[in-house]
């Protein structure tokens, strides 16, 4: 286990000398300080009167302020959830290809370590500055609420919790094709169908009936059947970021899916990365 760690710090270190943590942190607080500044809200005994954003007004209904906030934090849980996940497909997908480079994979594979340490520990490194991010941009946004209307609520740091956990899945993808093609664009590429698949497959019900009966529906159904449905995870995170009942029967069973696919998609990767030479 000491050695996946250490492949995870290595990871994070080359993130840091790419000045990817800096950019990333610079960028969330921009905005974060951005929406506090120009954000103002007027909270009379627990119930939202006013608010003004870059001093226009918004609204002038009076309503309760758990209520008025619910299309915010689901607009911003829906944020949180594909555009953290597209920026995650473009800012990572490079950590694998590069790590397995002529040159830096021979000498890693000549240091006393498994294999699979090396994809174990890039994977934990990668999901570390996911979780590290997402929980960073959702608890600035809890804090700049609550301050300004005295309403608190975990509800946006579960979703992008629950956002991670989507891109675990694609990422699992990205890692997994750096083992057979050391190639960050197709690594990027195929992170973006698996999350355009897994968005299909939260709809598949809807869709299939759309599809010529026969073989094409049949392929359809084999195809998203497979993947984990990413687009009912995201309407789960939005739910629960404004903290309301979620539209998903079973937040568990669609969490036991995503968990499935990655591990079933990482031991192929493994599998494969076991019998190839450099």
């Amino acid at each position: 286990m000491s050695a996946v760690v250490g492949i995870a710090g290595y990871v994070l270190r080359e993130a840091a000398a790419r000045k990817f943590i800096l950019a990333f942190l610079l960028g969330v607080t921009g905005l974060l300080v951005t929406l506090s500044l120009s954000l103002r809200i007027e909270v009379v005994d627990g119930a939202l009167a006013a608010s003004r954003l870059f001093g226009e007004l918004l609204s002038t209904d009076i309503r309760a302020v758990d209520v008025a906030l619910r299309p915010v934090f689901m607009a911003a849980a829906g944020i949180v959830f594909y555009g953290g996940i597209l920026f995650g497909i473009v800012a990572c997908s490079d950590f694998a290809p590069s790590l397995l480079s002529p040159g830096r994979i021979e000498h890693l594979l000549a240091l006393p370590l498994r294999r699979w340490h090396l994809l174990a520990g890039t994977f934990l490194g990668v999901m570390t500055l996911a979780v590290l991010g997402a929980v960073y941009g959702s608890l600035g946004l809890v804090l700049i609420f609550g301050v300004k209307t005295g309403y608190w609520t975990v509800g946006p740091i579960i979703a992008a919790l629950l956002a991670c956990v989507s891109f675990a899945a694609v990422y699992a993808v990205m890692l997994t094709t750096a083992t057979l093609v050391r190639s960050a664009a197709l690594c990027a590429a195929l992170g973006g169908v698996t999350l355009v698949l897994g968005v299909v497959a939260g709809y598949r019900t809807q869709l299939a009936p759309f599809i010529e009966t026969g073989l094409s529906r049949s392929a359809f159904e084999a195809v998203t059947v497979m993947m984990p449905r990413l687009s009912s995870l995201a309407s789960a995170s939005m739910d629960l970021a404004a903290s309301r009942p979620m539209a998903v029967h079973s937040l568990p069973l669609l969490l036991g899916g995503v968990l499935v696919f990655s591990l079933g998609v990482l031991s192929l990767g493994f599998w494969w990365f076991e019998g190839r030479d450099y």
